[in-house]
C-alpha cells in the first residue's frame, strides 16, 4: 500500500525498531548514487555542513514541510520499492508552477549553460518550502494569490534577522520572514530577485521570478548540478540543515521519476506545520521521519545509513541492502527548528563564507563618442569579494542617466547582464544621440545600492576635418545686386562624408577682420535684416551644404568668405564687389 511516511508515523507508529525501518526505506528512495555533501555526525544531531552560501541561506533557515514522497512496501516495513511517480496523485505539478520550473531551466541553460540546472531540483525545493505555490493557487501571471509567509525570524525557534525591507515583502517592518512559493527571504530576494515573466517588477510572490531566482541561487559560484556533491551544497545553501537536504532530495529523486501536469490549485497540499498549511507563524520539525506522541522533546534520528552494495556469489557487483540504522539518539529537538542543535562528534571544518564586497570600474575612464557614433569601449566592471577576487554569477544592471538620447544597441537606456568565472561583466555598446554633453552610466551589482558606480560618458558634436568648394573659388557681383549662382561647399571626416556638422560662414574684409552688419556682403538674417555671419546651419546627408544668396552690398571692394566646420576645418572662397556701371 502507498503510503507517506511522514504523514503515517505521526499517526502512531513510535518505536526504535519501526524508526529504523522507515530510515532505511527512506535511504532506498534515494536517487542511485547519490551522496549527501556532509552526513550528521555520531549522535544524531542535524549538524549543518560547511557549504556557505555567498551571502547567507537563501530562506534564513526557517521552517519547512517535512512530508515526503510515497513509497509502498509490498513485502513488509523493511522491503521498499519505489512507485513510479507520473502514477502518483503527489507527483501532479500545477501547470503555472511547472512552466515556471522549466523556464528557469531553459533560461539559466542559455545564461549559465555550465550549471546544468535541472528543473526537477526547483520542483523539489518549491516542494519543500510551499507546497508548490499551495498547490498552485496563482493568477494568470503566476503570482500568488494571497501572501505565502514564513515565520517572524525574531530568534525563538529561528535565527534572528531583523528588518531589511521596511516591511516592502513581507509586511513585518520589525523582522524579516521568507517570502512568497521560493521562500525568500527579502535581503537574499535584494540581490537575487529576477523578473522572468516580464511585467518589469522583481516579485518574490511570483512563481515565474521566484524560480529563475532560485535557480540562480543554486548556480551561484562554479557549481554544475549534474555533480552530486554539488547539488547538495546548493540545497544546503537554501537551508542549512542536512534534514532538509534529506528531504528536498526525496522529492528531487521522485519527481526525476516522472511527473504530470495539473491544473491551477488543484495540486497536493502538505499535511506538515509551513507556509502552505497557513502556519508560518510556528517552526517546522527537523525530524521528518519520527512522530512526536508529546510536546515534550521526542528522539532525534541518526542520518539515514545508505544502501551497501552487496556482491553476489559470483563476486560480480550485486544490488544494494539497507545496512542496518543507529538507534536515535534522545535530548535533541524533535520539532522545533532553532539554530542547528549541538554535535557530539567533531564537525567538518567550516568553509568561510564568500560574499560579495564590492565592484570596480575596469574600463579605460570616460567613454566619448561624437553624436550618431557607437562609443569604441564598453562599460566594463567587475564584482569582487572580501579577498578582492572576482565574485561569479551576480546579476549587474547597467543604467544610462542624466540629459541625453544616447542609448544602449538595440534602444534601451538600460541593460543587465551577469558577472563571469572572473568576476568581470561588460554593458552593452553605447550609441551616441543627438544631443552633446556628459551623462553616466550607473551599474548596480545585485540590488544593493551600495554596490554601485558610475561610469563617466561624453558625446561630442559631429565635426569634419576637411571642407572644400564644389563651385569654385571665386565668386563676383556689382554693388547693389547679389552674387550670381550657388556657393556650395563639402565636408569629410577622415575621408568619409560628415553628415550633420554644424557650418559657420563669416564675411571678412581685406584685413581680416568680419565686416559689420550692412557694410558688406552680407547674409540675409531670420528676422530679414543682413548679417555678415551665418550660423546654424549643418551639412546634408551626403556631406553638402549650400549657402544661400549673397548680398554684394552697396561697397566695391575685394573681400573673403570664411567658412568653417565644427572640428576646425575652414576654407577661403574670395568675393568681389565691383561698383555698377553709372546710369
Amino acid at each position: 500500500m502507498a503510503a507517506q511516511f511522514g504523514r503515517r508515523l505521526r499517526r502512531g507508529a513510535t518505536s526504535t525498531a519501526v524508526a529504523a525501518a522507515v530510515i532505511a526505506a527512506l535511504s532506498a528512495s534515494q536517487a542511485p548514487g547519490a551522496p549527501l555533501a556532509a552526513d550528521t555526525p555520531p549522535g544524531g544531531t542535524d549538524q549543518p555542513t560547511s557549504a556557505e552560501p555567498e551571502q547567507g541561506a537563501a530562506t534564513g533557515n526557517d521552517g519547512y514541510h517535512t512530508d515526503l514522497p510515497p513509497l509502498t512496501t509490498p513485502d513488509g516495513p523493511i522491503a521498499s520499492v519505489q512507485l513510479p511517480a507520473a502514477t502518483s496523485l503527489e507527483s501532479g505539478i500545477p501547470a503555472s508552477v511547472l512552466a515556471a520550473y522549466t523556464r528557469a531551466q531553459s533560461t539559466i541553460g542559455i545564461t549559465d549553460p555550465a550549471c546544468r540546472l535541472p528543473w526537477q531540483l526547483l520542483a523539489a525545493i518549491g516542494k519543500v518550502e510551499s507546497g508548490q505555490a499551495r498547490g498552485g493557487k496563482v493568477d494568470a501571471r503566476g503570482t500568488t494569490l494571497t501572501p505565502i509567509l514564513g515565520p517572524a525570524l525574531d530568534g525563538n525557534g529561528f535565527a534572528l534577522i531583523q528588518d531589511t525591507d521596511n516591511g516592502a515583502y513581507d509586511a513585518d517592518s520589525v523582522h524579516d520572514r521568507a517570502v512568497g512559493p521560493m521562500q525568500f527571504i527579502p535581503s537574499t530576494w535584494a540581490m537575487w530577485g529576477q523578473d522572468a515573466n516580464g511585467d518589469g517588477r522583481k516579485d518574490p510572490n511570483n512563481v515565474y521570478d521566484a524560480a529563475l531566482a532560485a535557480g540562480r541561487y543554486l548556480c551561484a559560484g562554479s557549481r554544475d548540478l549534474s555533480l552530486d556533491p554539488d547539488i547538495d551544497r546548493a540545497v544546503l545553501s537554501y537551508n542549512h540543515s542536512t534534514a532538509y537536504l534529506t528531504t528536498v532530495r526525496s522529492w528531487f529523486a521522485y519527481y526525476q521519476r516522472g511527473t504530470h501536469t495539473v491544473p491551477d490549485g488543484s495540486g497536493v497540499l502538505p499535511v506538515t506545520p509551513g507556509p502552505a498549511t497557513g502556519s508560518g507563524s510556528g517552526p517546522a520539525s527537523l525530524s521528518p521521519l519520527l512522530p512526536s506522541t508529546s510536546p515534550s522533546p521526542s528522539p532525534s534520528p541518526s542520518p539515514p545509513t545508505r544502501p551497501s552494495p552487496t556482491p553476489s556469489p559470483d563476486g560480480s557487483p550485486g544490488t544494494a541492502s539497507p545496512s542496518p540504522s543507529p538507534t536515535p539518539t534522545p535530548g535533541s529537538p524533535g520539532h522545533t527548528q532553532p539554530t542547528e542543535p549541538p554535535t557530539t562528534g567533531t564537525p567538518p571544518p567550516p568553509t568561510p563564507t564568500v560574499k560579495l564586497s564590492g565592484v570596480e570600474n575596469t574600463g579605460s575612464g570616460t567613454l566619448t563618442a561624437m553624436a550618431g557614433e557607437q562609443f569604441a569601449g564598453k562599460v566594463t566592471v567587475r564584482a569582487v569579494d572580501g579577498r578582492g577576487e572576482g565574485f561569479a554569477k551576480a546579476p549587474v544592471t547597467f543604467t544610462i542617466q542624466g540629459d541625453t538620447d544616447a542609448r544602449f544597441v538595440g534602444g534601451g537606456s538600460s541593460a543587465e547582464a551577469v558577472t563571469g568565472a572572473d568576476g568581470t561583466a561588460v554593458a552593452p555598446a553605447v550609441v551616441a544621440g543627438e544631443t552633446t554633453g556628459d551623462f553616466t552610466v550607473h551599474v548596480v551589482v545585485g540590488s544593493a545600492p551600495r554596490f554601485s558606480l558610475d561610469v563617466a560618458a561624453t558625446v561630442t558634436a559631429r565635426r569634419a576635418d576637411a571642407v572644400s568648394p564644389t563651385t569654385g573659388t571665386v565668386a563676383t557681383a556689382t554693388t547693389g545686386g547679389d552674387f550670381a549662382g550657388e556657393i556650395q561647399v563639402k565636408a569629410t571626416l577622415d575621408g568619409a562624408v560628415a553628415s550633420g556638422v554644424a557650418v559657420t560662414a563669416t564675411v571678412l574684409t581685406d584685413a581680416g577682420q568680419p565686416v559689420a552688419d550692412g557694410e558688406g556682403p552680407s547674409f540675409p538674417g531670420s528676422d530679414g535684416a543682413a548679417v555678415s555671419t551665418l550660423t546654424g546651419v549643418t551639412t546634408d546627408a551626403d556631406g553638402l551644404l549650400t549657402l544661400p544668396k549673397i548680398h554684394a552690398g552697396d561697397t566695391a571692394g575685394i573681400y573673403t568668405l570664411r567658412i568653417t566646420t565644427e572640428g576646425g576645418a575652414t576654407v577661403d572662397i574670395r568675393l568681389t564687389v565691383e561698383a555698377a556701371p553709372a546710369a
